[in-house]
C-alpha cells in the first residue's frame, strides 16, 4: 500500500496508538519521521524511540508513546503543511501554538525544529505539524 503523505500517516498512528492507550507504536522508518521524532522527544511529547526492522525486514520506528496520570501527554497533534497545499512562514511569523504552551514542528534549512528554536536561530520555513 502507497502512502502520498508518510508524514501524516505518523502522526495519525500516534493519535490512534495513544486513544487506545498503547504504550508503543511502529512506524515505517524515514529521516524526516525521525527528526519530527527527534524534535518531540526534545520537547518531552514522547518518551523516545528506536530503530526496529518488520518481519519482512523494512526499517521501522518503534516509538514509545509517553502518558501522565493515565491520559496521553499529547493532547492535539495536528497536520499542517500537506503535500497538496504547502505552508511556509518567515522567522517572524512562526505560529506560537496556544500561546506558547504547544510546539509547531518547522523544516528550516538548518534542520526540522521547533518554532521557539527556528525564532532563535531566525529562520523559517515550511510547517509541518503543530502540537499541543
Amino acid at each position: 500500500m502507497s502512502v502520498n503523505d508518510p508524514l501524516g500517516d505518523m502522526l495519525t498512528r500516534i493519535r490512534n496508538a495513544q486513544m487506545r492507550g498503547k504504550s508503543t507504536v511502529r512506524t515505517p522508518a524515514s529521516k524526516l519521521r525521525a527528526w519530527v521524532l527527534d524534535v518531540l522527544k526534545d520537547e518531552g511529547y514522547i518518551r523516545g524511540y528506536e530503530a526496529a526492522s518488520s518481519a519482512n525486514g523494512h526499517p521501522e520506528l518503534e516509538i514509545s508513546l509517553k502518558y501522565y496520570e493515565g491520559t496521553p501527554v499529547i493532547r492535539e497533534l495536528k497536520r499542517v503543511s500537506t503535500p497538496g497545499r504547502r505552508v511556509y512562514m518567515a522567522a517572524k511569523d512562526v505560529p506560537s501554538v496556544r500561546q506558547g504552551l504547544g510546539v509547531s514542528i518547522v523544516s528550516t534549512s538548518k534542520g526540522v525544529m521547533s518554532d521557539a528554536n527556528a525564532r532563535t536561530a531566525n529562520v523559517g520555513g515550511e510547517v509541518l505539524c503543530t502540537v499541543f
